[in-house]
């Protein structure tokens, strides 16, 4: 899966374009509306609300002790 290096977000007369590059360097360019780009707002808005520590959550692992015998 490509890594999301860099992005932007222009207008243009009745829509916008998003500008996606990922980390080797490829780009693509969407078009979108303005009802499109705010579902997705509201969709990221949605998705950070909750909590975010438990979306990404990561166990701590204990470190590896030596065993005593």
């Amino acid at each position: 899966m490509r890594q999301l290096a860099k992005f932007s977000i222009s207008v243009r007369e009745q829509d916008f374009v998003l500008h996606l590059e990922d980390d080797t360097g490829q780009a693509m360019d969407f078009a979108a509306s303005p009802e499109q780009l705010d579902t997705v707002i509201d969709a990221l808005d949605e998705l950070l609300s909750e909590d975010e520590e438990e979306l990404f959550e990561v166990e701590a692992e204990a470190p590896d002790r030596p065993t005593r015998n």
